[in-house]
This record gives structure tokens, C-alpha cells and sequence, in this order.
């Protein structure tokens, strides 16, 4: 078995995704997500893993930074990152992992046919998923990293992690309402929960500031064009979705739990079933 700790699940299709994934390769497996109300909860919840016979579970928002105490070993990623988005449970052993930044990569060299390098990249927020991805971002080649998060400490906390585990400039600014873009900004990334099912609460940006033509990103996976990305298409931004991106890291974890490497076609198909696409 195979699945994912978090609060809330229940709009995440990557159970539908997995499990026809499983389906296609002949795999006896399956992909089970559980609702972890509470942090006190978690470390139960992880240890019970291990007997039911568990061989990874993916780690979402909010616990990728608090189960980092509770488990047995971290690999470099996770260490640079501070934070831990799925484990390979290997002899008893919880292992921690991140691929949250390296999916988000792909997903953005695949949509616009370059890379990350030389990229100017505002972010809004930085959580678990938020740093990982600026902390990838940076380690590609980005020019610059602007986190802009309601919580100081957070966003100074993460601005100097990315600069000390990549020596890229990364700065910390205030969240506004509306969230003001600096001038220059090439690519725009929301990782916050805003926009996910069934809220659909719209991301406070104010668009007279960003520039038309550049890349937006979304981190939401339903829907697959949310508030914030159906605002930046409105503005004649490219758009790079959440969907994308669960598909990209998806398979790296799929290849990581079986041992196979698996067409990009089966997960892309398996996925928009799972939306009802």
C-alpha cells in the first residue's frame, strides 16, 4: 500500500491518479489518503504505517515541516529544505524525501521550453510545498526569489535558507491586500491555499502590476485553472498549473515506491480521469 497524510485531502485526486496508474502496470497496490486532523495525530498516524504495510506515503500541507521530527532518516534534500513531502518506508524505517521544488521545475521547462535560469521568481507564500519550490527554483538558475507571505518570520526564515543553500539573492516582502508585484517579476507562483476546492478563494493580487506575458503558477490541483490562473490567463499570462506539476513529482514517487519508470502518458490520462476531464 501506498498513500498520503494530510488535513484537508479530500479534494486531491491523486488516489484516482495512483490507483489507475497501479491498474495499468498490473500492480496489486493501492493508494489510500487519510484526513490527520491535528498535528498530536501524526506521529500515530506514521507509526501505523509501518505494520500495515505501507511502502511510501506522500506528506502534504500542513504537516511537510512537523514530520520532520518523527522520522527516522531525511535525505540531503529535505535537510537543505526543511521540509519533507513523501517517504519510502524501507526495513520499518521512515525515510524523508522532497521532490515538491523538482516537479515544479519540470512542469515550468515543459510549458515554456527553457529553463528556470536567469528567471526573476515572486513567490506568495512559504509553507512546505512554497519552500521547497523556491529552494529547487534557485538551485535551476533563477536570477532572484521574492517571497511574499503574511508571516515575517516564516518568509525571512525561508529567504535566508535559499540563500545560504544556493547563494541566489532571495528577499522577504510583506503581503498586501492587494499583493503588489514588484516590478521585473518573470514568473509568478502562488503557493497558498487559496483557490483550492470547494472555496475558490481568489488570490489578492493586484494585476495592474504584473506584467502581461509572464508565467503564473498554481500549485492548487482542483481545480486544475483556479481563481488566480484564470485571472492570469485574463491578462495574457502563460499558466502553468497544479495538475502539471502532481503529474511531474507523481511520477518521480511512482518510479521511487515500484521500481518502474512509467510513461508520462498513463499518469496525464489517469489524472484528468480522476478530474472528470
Amino acid at each position: 500500500m501506498t498513500g498520503m497524510l494530510g488535513h484537508p485531502v479530500a479534494e486531491n485526486p491523486i488516489d484516482l491518479m495512483f490507483d489507475a496508474v497501479y491498474t495499468h502496470y498490473g500492480l496489486n497496490w493501492q493508494f489510500w489518503k487519510s484526513d490527520v486532523a491535528t498535528t498530536e495525530l501524526l506521529a500515530p498516524a506514521l507509526k501505523g504505517t509501518v505494520p500495515l504495510g505501507y511502502r511510501g506515503v506522500a506528506i502534504t500541507v500542513p504537516y511537510k515541516v512537523d514530520v520532520i521530527p518523527l522520522l527516522d532518516e531525511i535525505d540531503d534534500d529535505v535537510k537543505a529544505i526543511g521540509a519533507a513531502n513523501y517517504l519510502t518506508i524501507e526495513d520499518g524505517r521512515l525515510i524523508g524525501h522532497n521532490n515538491d521544488g523538482k516537479g515544479v521545475v519540470k512542469a515550468i521547462e515543459k510549458q515554456r521550453s527553457l529553463k528556470v535560469k536567469g528567471e526573476q521568481v515572486v513567490m506568495l507564500g512559504a509553507g512546505g510545498a512554497g519552500r521547497a519550490m523556491a529552494v529547487e527554483i534557485a538551485w535551476a538558475g533563477a536570477a532572484q526569489v521574492t517571497l511574499i507571505t503574511r508571516r515575517e518570520e516564516q518568509g525571512r526564515e525561508v529567504a535566508e535558507r535559499i540563500t545560504a543553500v544556493s547563494g541566489v539573492p532571495a528577499h522577504w516582502q510583506a503581503w498586501s491586500s492587494p499583493v503588489q508585484v514588484p516590478a521585473g517579476t518573470t514568473v509568478l507562483m502562488n503557493a497558498t491555499h487559496l483557490g483550492c476546492a470547494p472555496e475558490l478563494e481568489p488570490v489578492p493580487v493586484d494585476w495592474s502590476t504584473v506584467a502581461p506575458g509572464i508565467l503564473a503558477v498554481d500549485v492548487i490541483t482542483n481545480p486544475r485553472i483556479t481563481p488566480f490562473l484564470q485571472m492570469a490567463c485574463e491578462h495574457g499570462c502563460g499558466v502553468v498549473d497544479g495538475v502539471e506539476m502532481l503529474v511531474q513529482l507523481a511520477m518521480q514517487l511512482f518510479t521511487r515506491w515500484t521500481g518502474i519508470v512509467p510513461e508520462e502518458e498513463v499518469f496525464q490520462r489517469a489524472v484528468a480521469q480522476a478530474l472528470g476531464e
